[in-house]
């Protein structure tokens, strides 16, 4: 099978970025990355070479381009079906999936106030009822789908999936932004950063000296 080739942005701030990279990583799929910064003069022109729509992450393989992550991910699903990046029973799969796209869709007020910034040492800042409402659901699907369907591993479907992926950088969010968190949800975003998968991402990201103004809070 030809190799797959996944589009970046900086390590740092991409949340977008992160998920589907670090999903590959975790099962096991062998790609190139290819980084594009984010906000410089070239950023659009780069990006326009391999997708219309503007945005990375994107996914090439072979003749396909696929330009959005939860799309990317339900590709590397299907291509891969051996890497059960969704769970194998039906009901699982479904809460799944709907976890993955309430994420996707959804806690803007936790997205806009608390952009993703590894690099930023954790500090916590004032939270809005909006901030407040997003993760106290966050910590309730967290809850909810250990106790329902993680009792075989330490994710929240027991072995890592797509739900883990979607909800990888509201992890590092609560980190960045010293959010205080319930004991559980404190375990299972420590499972999460403790991955290698994410380490390496991490240490990546450390290394980078581009700033982008807008992500940072401070």
């Amino acid at each position: 099978m030809d190799k797959l080739n996944l589009f970046i942005g900086n390590k740092n701030y991409s949340s977008w970025s992160l998920r589907p990279w670090l999903a590959m990583t975790i099962a096991g799929i062998d790609f190139d990355e290819t980084l594009i910064l984010l906000d410089t003069p070239e950023t659009k022109k780069q990006i326009a070479e391999h997708s219309r729509a503007g945005r990375v992450p994107i996914l090439r393989h072979r003749n396909v381009t696929v330009w959005e992550t939860l799309a990317i991910l339900e590709y590397l699903a299907e291509t891969f079906p051996e890497k059960n990046l969704w769970p194998k029973a039906k009901t699982a799969r479904a809460v799944a999936r709907a976890v993955s796209n309430e994420m996707h869709a959804g806690f803007s007020s936790l997205r806009n106030a608390c952009p993703m910034n590894l690099r930023r040492p954790p500090k916590a800042i004032a939270l809005s009822d909006g901030i407040r409402a997003d993760i106290a659901r966050i910590e309730e699907i967290w809850r909810d789908c250990r106790q329902a369907y993680g009792k075989d591993g330490q994710f929240l479907f027991g072995n890592f999936c797509i739900a883990d992926a979607m909800f990888a950088p509201v992890v590092t969010r609560f980190d960045t932004y010293a959010i205080a968190v319930a004991a559980d949800t404190r375990a299972y975003m420590d499972t999460l950063l403790a991955t290698p998968a994410f380490q390496k991402w991490k240490s990546a990201a450390l290394k980078e000296t581009w700033i982008l103004p807008h992500d940072e809070v401070d």
